[in-house]
Order: structure tokens, then sequence, then C-alpha cells
């Protein structure tokens, strides 16, 4: 379904596409294989994560044009999201098209709302001790993308809300371990601490004096194991998703592992480098995504994560709200027609008589 343009005008749709090519080159060079129809609000969805992300760090790294504490900030975010939902938005670009979308869409309002959750976790300094912290917060800043990118293309079935969730943690599992270095020199770990823990790292002594070592590289190859099983799921959701709409989220997938590949390739040292998948690779991987559309099958069916549930859930009660919705209207339609044919036998008999 297109954007119904209540608000936003094709120039603040131009201007939502430029902060998508802006910020992430490989969803950008993935999104050019989906139709426009996806393609348009995915751009105004990513626009106004890349908003919401800059904001929250920006207030972290006391970087806002206008000074603001970070949870400032984030209570500016949701009036903002808030007065979209309201279909009043803020004089913004992004603010214009994000209401459009999520009206035209009927957006589950705790899928936005859990991933400004993800970044207020941020702005307080939250501590990643387990795998599940970790995934949790995967869950919330990426995972909510997913299910959010699946009300977008019309396929809310509880297993492909669940597999997008996957393909949303994966995807955010691959960044971590891409960022280790950038990570830590803003003060920040995303690795599980009790991970670094057992193999004789000590986490704030770590983050003091940042160092690649084999024992760090074993943390980053353990979580990049995660990220590839969950990869793996996904791909039974994409195998369920409108054929159209299936090399542009492939390719996504497939970027994104490869960041995780070019860690590896590197000996899990992300502190010294950035992984970086090269424009040529960058092509090959977007051609393989066409075929792969082809003749993936949907053979996975298993439980959404225990982190991502919520959002499943989330999606799941909003089709039934909707479903009730076009139930009770279909029911008043059906009496009136009633009280319309029983006026009609009334006034027959009358005449008759």
């Amino acid at each position: 379904m297109a954007l119904n343009s209540l608000h936003a005008s094709a120039a603040d749709l131009l201007a939502c596409r430029a902060l998508l090519r802006q910020g992430s080159r490989s969803f950008y060079a993935a999104s050019k294989l989906l139709p426009v129809s996806v393609y348009e609000p995915a751009g105004v969805l990513y626009a106004f994560c890349r908003l919401a992300d800059d904001e929250i760090d920006d207030a972290i790294d006391g970087l806002a044009v206008t000074p603001a504490s970070p949870e400032a900030a984030l209570q500016r975010l949701r009036q903002r999201l808030a007065a979209a939902y309201a279909g009043a938005p803020m004089a913004t670009p992004v603010d214009r098209a994000l209401a459009d979308m999520l009206a035209s869409h009927a957006m589950p309002r705790a899928l936005p709302e859990a991933l400004l959750e993800g970044f207020a976790w941020d702005a307080e300094g939250r501590v990643y001790e387990t795998l599940s912290d970790v995934l949790a917060y995967a869950a919330r800043v990426a995972g909510s993308v997913g299910a959010m990118m699946t009300v977008l293309m019309g396929r809310t079935d509880a297993n492909v809300v669940a597999r997008a969730c996957d393909l949303g943690v994966a995807m955010q599992l691959s960044n971590i371990a891409r960022d280790v270095g950038a990570d830590a020199r803003a003060g920040r770990l995303y690795l599980p601490r009790e991970w670094l823990r057992e193999v004789g790292i000590d986490p704030e002594a770590w983050l003091a004096d940042p160092q690649f070592s084999p024992a760090l590289g074993s943390v980053v190859a353990r979580l990049l194991c995660v990220a590839d099983a969950l990869y793996i799921r996904a791909d039974s959701g994409i195998a369920r998703l409108p054929l159209v709409c299936r090399p542009g989220i492939g390719a996504a997938r497939l970027l994104y592992a490869e960041i995780g590949h070019e860690v590896a390739r590197a000996g899990h040292d992300s502190l010294h480098r950035r992984a970086v998948v090269s424009g040529r690779r960058k092509l090959a991987l977007l051609a393989r995504s066409v075929a792969r559309a082809l003749w993936l099958a949907p053979a996975c069916v298993a439980a959404p994560l225990a982190e991502t549930c919520f959002l499943v859930d989330a999606v799941q009660q909003s089709v039934r709200a909707d479903a009730g919705h076009a139930g009770s209207v279909g029911w008043a339609i059906e009496l009136f027609a009633r009280l319309d044919e029983r006026d009609m036998v009334a006034s027959a008999s009358r005449v008759s008589a």
C-alpha cells in the first residue's frame, strides 16, 4: 500500500530518501530492489530511525545543535511520535511523512515505541551482561524495524513476523561485531560481559584501554555464530514474503551477513579497522538475492526468540483488533440490511391492505 499523502509532499519523501542514501549504503542498495509501494514507506521508516538514533547519540556525546540531555531528547522524540500518530505531525519532512506512513499502514504503536525504548537504554548507559541482554537490546533497536517492515509488506502472520525479528536482531549483531572499536572509544560495550569474563577479560578494565586479543576475537566470533544462525532462520520468513519483495529483503540479509564475514576475514579484529563490503561485492550479492528469491523455502517454524515475543504479540493484537473492527462493521451492515428488509415488508403489507 502506498502512502496516503495527507501531510507529506513529494519533497518530504525525497528528503527521507536522501537520509536513507546517506545513512546506510547497505540498506539503501538493498531497498532499490523493493517495489515502490514498499520502498517509499520503508524510506520513511528508515529516516525516522536515523533521525531518532542521531538525536540520542548527539545528546549523549554532547554534539546536539541545541544542547539537551539524552532524557530530554528522548522525551522530544516520544512527543513527535505521539503527534504523528495523532495526525498532527511537527513541521519537518520526516514527521509529516511519518504521520502518513503510520496512518496508511495502521502501524501498531508498540513497534516504534519499542525502538525508542532501545534508544532509552543507550541514553541510560545500560550494561549488557548476558547474551539475552544483548538480544533484548537488538530486539528493540532492530527487531522492531523488522516487524514494522512486515506490516509495510502486508505480511502479519506470526511466523513471518518472528522471522523478520530474527533478521533484524541478526543484522544488529553484525553491526555490534563490526563496531566493537568505535563503540569502545565512545565508552560503550555491547558484547556480552559474561562472555568476556569467561575468556579472562575484565569488561571495565578493557573499556578503559581497549586492545585486541585472540580472546576478544573469540567473543566476536561467538556473537557472529549467533547472528549466522538467525540469518538462516530468517530465510524462511523471506520465502513467505510477496515475490516482488523477496529480492530486496534478501539483499539486506546477504549484505549485513557479509559485514560479519568481513569481520571474520580480518581475524575478528574490529578495533583497528571497520569492516566494509566493497561495491563489487555488493553488486554480486544483489544479483544473488534475485536468484535466491525463487528457491527459498518456508521451512522454519521455530518459536520467536524469547526477547522478540512482545513484538510478534503486538502485531498479532493489532491484527485481531482490525479483524474485530471489520467484524463489528459487518455486523452493523447486516443489522441495517435486516431492518431495511423488515421496513420494506411492513410497507408492502400496508400498501396491500
